[in-house]
């Protein structure tokens, strides 16, 4: 059983997604138990693939690094496992369809539940497409999260009927990346998904100030963070642990 929703029992979640192996593992190992000391609720890992549709030029050019050092699905996998020696928050993965086709499906997430791994993002699936992959993860207790946009609208209340874990819901129309403001009317995409599940709710793409994130937080159940911290990988490399532990210090103690 996936323990995602205990990440919400505290206040707001703070959620910051890294890329693994940008610049290195040993590095993201380093920076993953930075992000647990300063307050992460739930961390996102990102599986490097080489074609990331729904990524923004920053997180892209993360993956190509992580891909550049010749990181496989099994390195990440052996990766969390060692993470699971000493971390207990809950870990999902951020990846693409083509990602878990390629390891088998059956055996994919399998080893997610062995290792450690509660959740999975697959912003390529569609929901009507989802079952196939749904199905297989339940079986071995990872929640496949469900993604709402802005133009969800009318399928909303469908897409969080059957919704497990918690909702992302996308702030911006778009690839990932700052935005300098965000538009969306999250507080109604928050009260349409609540009307039909009672399911935690955190808001994603172009967060990356603490005004932005206590904003979008007020609003739902949770701030996710990924483009903000990647620049932070990218422009530090190996030194970014003591960047990354004061950005997430500052967003959590924003939403508190």
């Amino acid at each position: 059983m996936s323990n995602i929703k205990s990440a919400f029992d505290h206040g707001k979640a703070f959620i910051p997604f890294i890329t693994c192996g940008d610049p290195d593992l040993e590095t993201t190992g380093k920076i993953v138990r930075s992000m647990v000391e300063a307050g992460a609720d739930l961390i996102e890992l990102g599986i490097p693939f080489s074609d990331p549709t729904a990524e923004g030029p920053v997180i892209q050019d993360g993956n190509l690094r992580a891909l550049s050092n010749g990181i496989t699905t099994d390195d990440i996998f052996d990766f969390v496992r060692e993470l699971r020696n000493d971390i207990s928050i809950p870990l999902v993965f951020m990846t693409y369809a083509n990602v878990v086709w390629s390891y088998g499906m059956e055996k994919f997430f399998e080893t997610c539940q062995k290792v450690g791994v509660d959740g999975i993002i697959l912003p390529d699936v569609p929901f009507e497409e989802k079952d196939e992959f749904d199905i297989v993860a339940s079986r071995h207790g990872v929640d496949l999260i469900s993604m709402i946009a802005p133009t969800s609208d009318d399928r909303i209340a469908m897409i969080a009927k059957n919704a497990k874990g918690f909702v992302y819901c996308v702030s911006s129309l778009g690839v990932t990346g700052t935005r300098t403001e965000i538009t969306t009317d999250i507080g109604a995409m928050v009260k349409k998904v609540k009307a039909v599940n009672d399911i935690p709710c955190a808001v994603g793409f172009g967060i990356s100030t603490p005004d932005q994130a206590k904003k979008m937080a007020s609003l739902s159940d949770g701030a996710i963070v990924g483009s903000a911290i990647v620049k932070l990988c990218a422009q530090y490399g190996r030194e970014a642990v003591g960047p990354v532990h004061d950005f997430v210090f500052d967003m959590k103690a924003a939403i508190s």
